[in-house]
């Protein structure tokens, strides 16, 4: 068995006295804690900034650097910063046009499966899209249209004020003739030749279409 240790109820003054341990006095570790303890003074010139002394005062203050000026937010200096460029802008005038397709194409046009009309319409925005008013004259073509009006494309075109000028001066000084008289030899050619290729593409599309493979019926 064990031996029960005894519990200590009330504080016993000669059971304290025996825990205490016996330290020999020693007078020099009492000093060298107490110069440990005595803080070391702030040197005063250190804690003087020396851009706050005046002038004649201690060490003389340096200048304070300039602002750089920051390229990268959008500010430059005088001399990186270049005179505005004026763009030009080129003087046009509407012209009023009106385009029918060509009496040959009328078959296919019928039988492509798409709204003739559209089709025209879609060839003369091809037509115009990199398309410039040159300075001479073309004769309008000898070709002939189709009949159905139903199929004509109307709209108005702005072209170059500059060659339209010298269209008139060349062969309407009076200037009694329709504009469109004076650049339709050199755009109708231009959205006949679209039709036809227009033409071909919904052709192509459509032997490509019955040539895929369909799913199988059950």
């Amino acid at each position: 068995m064990r031996k029960k240790i005894p519990t200590i109820t009330r504080p016993d003054p000669a059971y304290a006295a025996s825990l205490r341990p016996e330290v020999e006095e020693d007078p020099g570790r009492e000093e060298v804690q107490r110069v440990e303890t005595i803080p070391r003074p702030v040197s005063i010139e250190a804690s003087v900034a020396e851009e706050d002394l005046a002038p004649g005062q201690g060490t003389p203050s340096a200048p304070r650097p300039q602002p750089r000026q920051d390229t990268a937010a959008g500010i430059a200096p005088p001399e990186m910063m270049s005179s505005p460029r004026i763009r030009r802008i080129q003087a046009t005038r509407k012209i009023d046009i009106r385009v029918s397709a060509l009496e040959r194409q009328e078959e296919a046009l019928i039988d492509c499966g798409v709204d003739p009309a559209h089709v025209i319409r879609a060839a003369l925005r091809r037509a115009v899209r990199n398309w410039q008013l040159g300075p001479d004259f073309v004769p309008p073509s000898e070709e002939q249209r189709t009949r159905i009006t139903e199929w004509r494309a109307r709209t108005s075109l702005a072209v170059d004020a500059g060659a339209v000028t010298a269209l008139l001066r060349a062969h309407d000084p009076l200037d009694v003739l329709s504009k469109w008289t004076l650049i339709r030899g050199q755009l109708e050619p231009r959205v006949w030749a679209e039709i036809d290729a227009l033409l071909d593409e919904i052709a192509d599309r459509a032997a490509a279409a019955q040539d895929a493979p369909g799913e199988p019926r059950i």
